[in-house]
């Protein structure tokens, strides 16, 4: 064990620790003082004994709120996990049995994934947890995070940039855009389509901020192109059904596709044109990395989904 010099903190007291991840989280005298339970005098207090201890402004008042410094960001690396550590070892949970365990999970993703992951996952805990339940929760990357800190979800699935110190991060599977349509109503000479008969129909797209333009769109403004969409949603549910009452083309991830290839009949081709692959991933708080349930449910997934191949 590595020697402590107990001399080191004497000037600062460590509930200090609690103020800066507040004022972290919160960006806000206020905010911060409500989620400590304290008065906002105590807390404008603790700042000031907090800036004196760590000889830094650490958190600086602006039309964005209080915004902390480079010092405070590289502080916050080391002292963000380093809650959640000691968080983790006073909640210590029990051994995990699956077979005999009655727990519920709850887990953020979109409808895409959950139509592509939850039946063989579903399948699964039917066999291995019987007394484990699920309770699918609508996220994706701008909100998961989010999710995840105020404790609304265990677990989020989907693709996730950027990972938070106090997050972790575990890659399941790659994946790509590619077009689906009704092969009956949209016909091409060949089996894969080209980028006139792309260009040729119209055009359904997901898009998280439900608007008629998004990457697909500016891809194809660089070349010179564009395409007619004449349908909008934040969900995928509606689009295959639509593609197969009309000659639509809709543009989605290759896990997507798979699924409504699979059930619906639906036709699946590369697209005529180059776009980026992404990776799904697991993401869950740090503090909960001596969770048995939730280091079982993650390894489950990793075993059933991991490298599950992009079609």
């Amino acid at each position: 064990m590595e020697y402590i010099n107990e001399s080191d903190f004497r000037r600062l007291d460590l509930n200090l620790l609690l103020v800066f991840h507040a004022l972290l989280h919160e960006r806000s005298v206020t905010r911060a003082a409500q989620r400590l339970f304290i008065g906002q005098p105590a807390l404008s207090g603790a700042l000031k004994r907090l800036r004196a201890a760590l000889g830094d402004e650490l958190f600086v008042r602006t039309s964005h709120g209080m915004t902390p410094t480079p010092r405070a960001l590289e502080l916050a690396r080391v002292i963000e996990p380093l809650l959640l550590s000691l968080q983790q070892a006073l909640h210590a949970q029990p051994a995990f049995d699956p077979a005999t365990a009655k727990r519920v999970f709850r887990i953020g993703l979109s409808d895409a994934l959950e139509v592509a992951l939850m039946p063989q996952l579903m399948q699964r805990l039917s066999e291995q947890a019987p007394g484990v339940r699920l309770i699918a929760r609508a996220a994706d990357r701008t909100n998961a995070p989010g999710m995840l800190d105020a404790t609304e979800i265990e677990l989020a699935v989907g693709v996730f940039i950027e990972c938070a110190a106090w997050h972790r991060q575990r890659a399941l599977f790659g994946w790509h855009f590619v077009c689906v349509y009704n092969a009956a109503l949209v016909k091409t000479r060949g089996r894969k389509i080209t980028l006139a008969e792309y260009l040729d129909h119209p055009h359904l797209l997901t898009s998280f901020s439900a608007d008629l333009s998004g990457l697909v769109d500016d891809l194809l403004r660089e070349q010179g192109h564009a395409r007619q969409v004449v349908f909008s949603s934040r969900n995928f549910a509606t689009s295959p059904f639509i593609v197969r009452q009309m000659p639509a083309i809709t543009t989605v991830p290759t896990f997507a596709a798979a699924t409504w290839r699979d059930a619906l009949g639906l036709a699946v081709s590369p697209l005529p044109f180059e776009t980026p692959s992404y990776e799904v991933s697991l993401l869950w708080a740090a503090a909960h990395d001596g969770d048995p349930g939730l280091k079982w449910l993650v390894s489950l997934m990793v075993e059933v989904f991991g490298g599950k191949p992009v079609n």
